[in-house]
């Protein structure tokens, strides 16, 4: 049987809503062939079809209209508005929801809201506009990770990262870098964000139960854009900006100020008769020739700053797609200097989207993200001399950067002008990245849908380092190289059947089985070595002597069986959601190496019962909440063995040796999630928002728990211990104005989260075992990692000399370090107070968006006082100071912050001086643009004209006045190498101004 039609023909009309007004944008296309347009700005359209096509037309909110074309070459369309389409759709993992349907604590930030950020990797952007969230930054050198934590810290020893689901599938996260002492590269800064749509962030264990082992930290769901229907679309979006250093940060001491505090402390240690004679004598020695050359002053900070740093991005998509089909392309471009010399990122980015009807009941689709990154890395995890950032604290300022010829100066001594290495040392992190999701759903039965779903994420990381041979450190070595290559590749298989059963309109039932397989299979391969024979050369072949040469390879896997019940009644006026996985993991023995997590939420919208349904000014109103079991399982591989390695030699023969102390009983940690809320819109939805309550029990915790040294091992992970976590958010928005030439809303959100370790194990005597370091401690009642030190009593006014209190408390005090007692000082690294606030004002046409975020109640620790921000030797004679070391005893009855200056090289003594409350504001973003009318860019064929100015941590207000450093310090201990919340000489962020265009035709 076939079918024809006659001659094409111009079919035009108008396309109108309910109320009459025209409708701008909607899809029309010519059912069975790709064939479509759009409406323009006044609702109307052209097509050609012939007599007997129809005509479909599609518009977001308005129910789908079908028109047979006639006779006539006129078809004008009344659409109606479609109620249930209008309710906003939220991703909740493996299921989409009505907002009104949802059970848990869910955040949804639109594209728009995440635009607002410019930054290689899109996480950062959540920092202010999810409640409950908080964001710290490794570092501010461009790419690098930022650590989240949703309501808390879960776990102590196992990961506290939350899981990212990229379209529905699990994929990689966190830092690529192979070396932890230079830069981190994040693996998210691969996507590009402007092919976002949405990223909904899981809170609840009704939430994100369904993802079993990975989601006791919450999920973050990343949506890409795709296309639809109708005429092609294309976008263009660019800015431009400069940078610089958020906060200006510690000052160092000038030549003269130095020279003035090492007078002194000469003096104080009777090493001279008074300050004049000491400083004679320095005048005589070190400094005589910067005396002579008129005392210069080096300012190294200036000499490494790269002012007014570029950052800009650029992309460029295409969406659109026909009858059965659609699309959504794309290609980014961005570039990011460091505000310091001899750094930064750049990234080429490309996605295909593509989604085809293969026949009337079988549908394919295939999500594509491809980048490729590079990152000029160097050495900022702790007191690496040769990297510009430190420059300005560990090189002397009699030292000048420059040669009088603009050449850098090539002086001696241990701490190498990092100006001329930047220029002849190499530190390359490259990263290519390959996310392809592809998917098959069959309609094979009314109700009945079957899909399979393949998923690779696969990663190519390169790391490089080159030491010259000329200057520097690689100078006693003829120079010195490494390269290391490391394959990633994570695998995701997916099965599930979904059956929607309406019993009545009163009664449905979504119902979902899926089945899930992860595997990861990481190859490393790498080698380093020195001696070049001739400059120039830097490949490892080139090297005369080989020191090292690894290689490894390893792998986890993961099984699971999921089953999701939802059920609806009455127009959802009572939801019931039920979930159950069971999951297997390779990390542990095969006898627990299956987990069950399961989740139960209900949700009672009381704005549909009938003693509300007519109410002015109730729009929503919601009761939910849930209750759930999750699991964590982000530990090394192969710790349940006791395993030998042969990584070491013994006289140059392969030897074998004990690498793990195994523990078989090892399983699965898991946190016990309660959750309760209600969400509200009222006065047709002019007040909107939100309040949760949450509790969450963390058990049988994979904790490593100290072991005699008789055993040959420092630790061991075992399931013991207990941590809770409880607190409450709040989101609200206002919508004052809203009205055809001008809108003004006002929104926020604020949360509280108190934690505490409830049970530690004990030994024999049943005595706890707690776990101390020489700044925190893990013990029961307090929170995790709890800042546990000596409390400073501050400078004796008569005799200039430090002291502490000797219970730690208050009363007696002492000048001798080790009679001080340690006591716990309030408080961990994690805030326990985080507020966002969000301003959008827009009259015709102009537009100004605004967020702030603060962070409070905890308090963060300066990592390297000793060495520079102690009137010692370290900063007075070897490296540099702080300018506030000025603000030192000099005479009895001063009252001052820092003792009197000597020339002793103190021990380490960590104390409650250095600890700070880092409670913050910070201006997030601020942006200011103008929209072009529609109807301007009619003649000159576009459909959108943005121009805007965006400045991103523009202001910052610090609670403690004594805290030089930027207040946002990592959370994360970055592998046990420090203390979470330690500060150390990272980049801090940036503040950047920027000029952007966006522009669709």
């Amino acid at each position: 049987m076939s079918f024809s039609y006659g001659q094409e023909k111009t079919i035009s009309g108008s396309v109108t809503d309910q109320g009459g007004l025209p409708l701008p944008g909607v899809s029309i296309v010519v059912v069975g062939t790709s064939s479509g347009t759009q409406t323009d700005f006044d609702g109307n359209y052209v097509i050609s079809a012939s007599e007997g096509q129809v005509l479909r037309f599609s518009y977001i909110g308005q129910k789908t209209v079908e028109r047979t074309v006639g006779t006539s070459t006129t078809v004008n369309v009344q659409m109606e508005e479609d109620a249930q389409a209008l309710e906003e759709v939220v991703v909740t993992g493996y299921t989409s929801q009505r907002r009104s349907d949802i059970t848990g604590s869910v955040v949804k930030v639109d594209s728009e809201k995440l635009g607002e950020i410019i930054t290689p990797s899109v996480d950062q952007a959540l920092q202010g506009n999810v409640s409950g969230l908080t964001v710290s930054a490794t570092s501010g050198t461009p790419g690098s990770t930022a650590n989240i934590r949703i309501r808390g810290i879960s776990s102590v020893t196992a990961g506290n990262e939350p899981l990212y689901v990229i379209d529905g599938v699990p994929v990689n996260s966190g830092s690529v870098g192979t070396d932890g002492a230079y830069s981190s590269l994040s693996a998210l800064a691969g996507i590009d964000q402007t092919n976002i749509e949405s990223i909904t962030v899981l809170k609840d264990a009704s939430a994100t139960s369904q993802y079993g082992a990975r989601d006791s930290n919450g999920v973050i769901l990343i949506t890409t854009k795709s296309g639809r229907a109708g005429k092609t679309v294309f976008s263009i979006n660019s800015s431009y900006g400069f940078q610089n250093d958020a906060i200006t940060g510690p000052v160092p001491l000038t030549a003269a100020q130095r020279l003035e505090l090492a007078s002194e402390a000469y003096f104080n240690d009777g090493i001279f008769g008074s300050k004049q004679d000491a400083m004679d004598a320095l005048l005589a020695g070190p400094y005589a020739e910067w005396d002579a050359n008129g005392r210069p002053e080096a300012r190294w900070d200036r000499a490494v700053a790269n002012r007014d740093a570029i950052i800009q991005q650029h992309s460029f998509s295409a969406s659109g797609g026909g009858e059965g089909h659609t699309f959504f392309a794309s290609l980014g471009y961005m570039q990011q200097e460091a505000t310091v010399v001899g750094s930064e990122f750049e990234r080429i980015s490309g996605s295909l989207n593509f989604s085809k009807d293969l026949t009337k009941n079988i549908t394919f689709s295939t999500n594509n993200q491809a980048s490729h990154m590079y990152q000029d890395a160097y050495l900022e995890t702790s007191a690496y001399f040769e990297s510009p950032r430190t420059a300005k604290f560990f090189l002397s300022p009699l030292l000048t950067p420059f040669n009088p010829d603009g050449t850098p100066n090539q002086f001696g001594g241990s701490t190498p002008n990092p100006l001329y290495l930047v220029e002849n040392n190499v530190s390359d992190n490259r990263l290519t990245r390959i996310v392809t999701n592809n998917n098959v759903t069959w309609d094979f039965a009314k109700g009945f849908t079957f899909g399979s779903t393949f998923n690779v994420d696969l990663q190519l990381y390169n790391f490089r380092t080159y030491s010259n041979p000329e200057y520097g450190y690689g100078e006693p070595t003829s120079g010195d190289a490494s390269q290391y290559d490391r394959t990633n590749v994570f695998y995701v298989f997916q099965n599930y059947l979904d059956y929607a059963l309406e019993l009545n309109e009163d009664h449905r039932f979504d119902f979902k089985v899926l089945q899930e397989y992860q595997a990861n299979r990481r190859y490393f391969v790498g080698g380093a070595g020195q001696s070049f024979a001739d400059g120039g050369l830097q490949n490892l072949d080139n090297l005369g002597t080989p020191t090292s040469i690894n290689s490894s390879f390893n792998d986890w896997y993961v099984g699971a069986y999921l089953g999701m019940v939802k059920y609806s009644a009455f127009d959802s006026r009572y939801v019931l959601d039920l979930s159950y996985r069971r999951e297997g993991n390779s990390r542990f023995s095969k006898k627990n190496r299956w987990g069950n997590f399961w989740s139960v939420g209900a949700a009672w919208n009381l704005n549909k019962e009938s003693f509300l349904a007519d109410s002015e000014w109730i729009n929503a109103l919601k009761l939910r909440g849930s209750y759930g079991v999750t699991g964590n399982a982000l530990i090394d591989t192969n710790q349940f063995q006791s395993l030998i390695g042969f990584s070491n030699d013994y006289a140059g023969e392969g030897a074998g040796y004990l690498s793990t102390f195994g523990n078989e009983d090892l399983t699965w940690e898991t946190s016990h999630t309660l959750d309760v809320g209600v969400d509200f819109g009222l006065f047709n939805n002019a007040v909107s928002g939100s309040f949760a309550y949450f509790n969450r029990d963390s058990k049988d915790l994979l904790l490593q728990v100290p072991l005699s040294r008789t055993t040959g091992f420092t630790s061991q992970i075992q399931n013991i211990g207990e941590l809770n976590n409880k607190g409450f958010e709040v989101d609200i928005n206002f919508n004052i104005i809203n009205n055809d030439d001008m809108s003004l809303s006002l929104g926020g959100n604020i949360s509280k989260v108190k934690n505490e370790i409830t049970k530690l194990p004990t030994d024999p005597n049943g005595v706890e075992s707690t776990i101390t370091t020489v700044r925190t401690r893990i013990e029961s009642g307090h929170p995790a990692y709890a800042w546990y030190m000596p409390t400073w009593a501050g400078v004796n006014p008569d005799t200039g000399q430090e002291e502490w209190y000797v219970n730690g408390v208050d009363g007696a005090t002492t000048n001798n370090f080790n009679d001080a007692e340690a006591v716990f000082q309030g408080g961990n690294a994690v805030p326990t107070t985080t507020a966002g606030l969000n301003l959008n004002f827009s009259y015709k046409g102009f537009f100004l968006n605004a967020t702030g975020y603060y962070a409070g109640g905890h308090k963060v620790y300066e990592g390297w006082h000793l060495y520079l921000h102690q009137n010692n030797g370290y900063p007075l004679t070897v490296y540099n100071g702080y300018n506030t070391l000025l603000d030192r005893w000099q005479q009895p009855g001063d009252n001052v912050r820092y003792g009197a200056p000597t020339t002793g090289g103190e021990p380490w003594q960590r104390h409650s001086k250095f600890l700070y409350d880092a409670d913050f504001i910070r201006l997030r973003a601020l942006t200011v643009g103008y929209d072009v009318p529609s109807k301007a860019l009619e003649n000159v064929g576009l459909t959108k004209l943005r121009f805007f100015v965006r400045g991103n941590n523009l202001l910052t207000w610090v609670k403690d006045d004594n805290l030089l450093y930027d207040p946002e310090v990592d959370v994360d201990s970055q592998n046990g190498t420090v203390d979470p919340g330690e500060i150390g000489l990272e980049t801090p962020p940036a503040r950047s101004i920027s000029l952007g265009v966006n522009i669709n035709f």
